[in-house]
């Protein structure tokens, strides 16, 4: 018989840190599989700049695959006409309060819960398991990595004790007028991305279909629930302004500013959570969404998750309607360097514009347009353009069914991000224009 491969012994757990006794296989907090070789993750998760130089900082590995650079804001525009637009100086660098006190960011908290073993591929099916695996009885939730023990409600296998995936590492959401999908992706240990959509009536009867996508800061405390707070209050403020008869480009810019008092409102936190954690920042976010009419697309964001607008029959242009809050757009339009060499810099992703207490202002950026033409309007974060950057990849990589279909293409696009290496959180709505009269409601 071979001799079975003897894990080197560890003294504390590398994923979370958590001390471990001789002859541990498994980590007792997370559930770690300790015999597996550690492998660095690759992703660029999203974080804000803090106007300093990092000191002694690692340049990053080289993505596997980086997108090309997108071409020219001004010769994206094509047949779509701006009612108004964004100011040239929306992009600015501000500091973060930490950093104005001469604090460095701090890296992301490691606890002892945050770091289970990577969930399967979300695009692989229950086929892929084997048959003669028995199931437990009752209605027990069945281990995804062994296929074969019972979830305890500590979340752990009791067979393997394998850490089980969370609810929010895969959702979907479909209504008749618009589809959203989120997902951890397959470098990243937790989705903190979150999302909102609805449809709501104007004062004529006519449809409003809403989308809301937000991308937690992943150098911030708790950025999963600074999104899903930003994302749920953005959507409430819209659907409560637009059946009012409030311009839906007015409603979106209150609807931002809703979501920013949301995630401020995180920051509060009692003194003695504040004496066990005093270098703990504010929880922060980005956020982007369109309000899609019978004749009128409205966008609005902060940070740099983008909206990008696809044509139905193709012969028009794609477009990508919003301007990234980020230091590589910054580069760009002072003039110090063009896009290809801006995106390849390991600074292009550090964010200028977010929703948080620590944020220096809040300039939420609002845009209306009137498109020629029926299309579809996809809403993501960077975690999906990192992997169709310009306007023509986007449209190449949207289904030709997609007006039709948004959930299948919201999936497809996903999958796209997964495909590509997956190195952060994807998240991504889908809306057809115009929007039809198909029913009310909200996920």
């Amino acid at each position: 018989m071979s001799d079975m491969h003897q894990p080197a012994a560890l003294s504390m757990c590398p994923s979370c840190e958590w001390p471990l006794d001789s002859g541990d296989l498994y980590c007792g907090a997370c559930g770690y599989n300790l015999s597996a070789a550690p492998v660095s993750p690759d992703d660029r998760p999203t974080l804000v700049i803090n106007g300093l130089p990092r000191a002694a900082a690692e340049p990053p590995a080289e993505p596997d695959a980086w997108p090309a650079a997108p071409e020219a804001a001004g010769d994206t525009r094509g047949d779509i006409a701006a009612s108004e637009t964004q100011d040239a100086d929306d992009v600015r660098v501000r500091e973060s309060a930490d950093a104005r006190d001469g604090h460095a960011e701090r890296d992301e908290a490691a606890e002892p819960d945050d770091y289970p073993l990577p969930a399967p591929d979300p695009r692989a099916t229950a086929a892929a398991a084997p048959a003669a695996d028995p199931a437990p009885a009752g209605d027990a939730k069945i281990c995804v990595a062994c296929r074969t023990g019972s979830v305890a409600p500590d979340g752990y296998c009791e067979n393997c004790g394998h850490a089980q995936p969370r609810e929010r590492d895969h959702m979907e959401r479909e209504l008749d007028a618009v589809a959203a999908v989120s997902d951890r992706g397959l470098r990243h240990h937790r989705n903190e991305d979150s999302f909102a959509i609805s449809t709501a009536a104007l004062p004529d009867g006519s449809p409003a279909v809403v989308a809301i996508v937000c991308d937690g800061v992943s150098s911030a405390t708790r950025p999963d629930e600074a999104s899903a707070a930003a994302s749920r209050a953005a959507d409430a403020s819209l659907r409560a302004a637009l059946p009012r008869g409030i311009h839906p480009q007015q409603a979106m810019h209150d609807a931002i500013v809703a979501a920013a008092d949301a995630v401020n409102a995180l920051a509060a936190e009692p003194a003695a959570a504040r004496e066990h954690h005093p270098h703990q920042n504010a929880p922060a976010c980005t956020l982007v969404g369109a309000v899609v009419t019978g004749g009128l697309l409205v966008v609005g964001w902060v940070g740099d998750s983008r909206v990008y607008w696809v044509p139905v029959d193709r012969t028009g242009p794609a477009v990508r309607l919003t301007e990234d809050d980020s230091w590589a757009a910054q580069m760009v339009a002072a003039g110090l360097m063009n896009e290809a060499e801006a995106y390849a810099d390991e600074r292009a992703h550090a964010i200028t514009g977010w929703l948080g207490a620590d944020a220096y202002e809040l300039e939420p950026h609002t845009a209306s347009f009137k498109p020629d033409r029926p299309g579809v309007v996809v809403v993501c974060t960077d975690g999906l353009w990192n992997y169709a950057e310009a306007a023509e990849e986007m449209a190449a990589a949207v289904p030709a069914d997609a007006a039709e279909r948004p959930l299948h293409s919201a999936q497809v696009l996903v999958g796209h991000a997964l495909d590509g290496g997956g190195h952060d959180n994807v998240t991504v709505a889908v809306l057809p224009f115009p929007a039809a009269s198909r029913g009310a409601g909200s996920a």
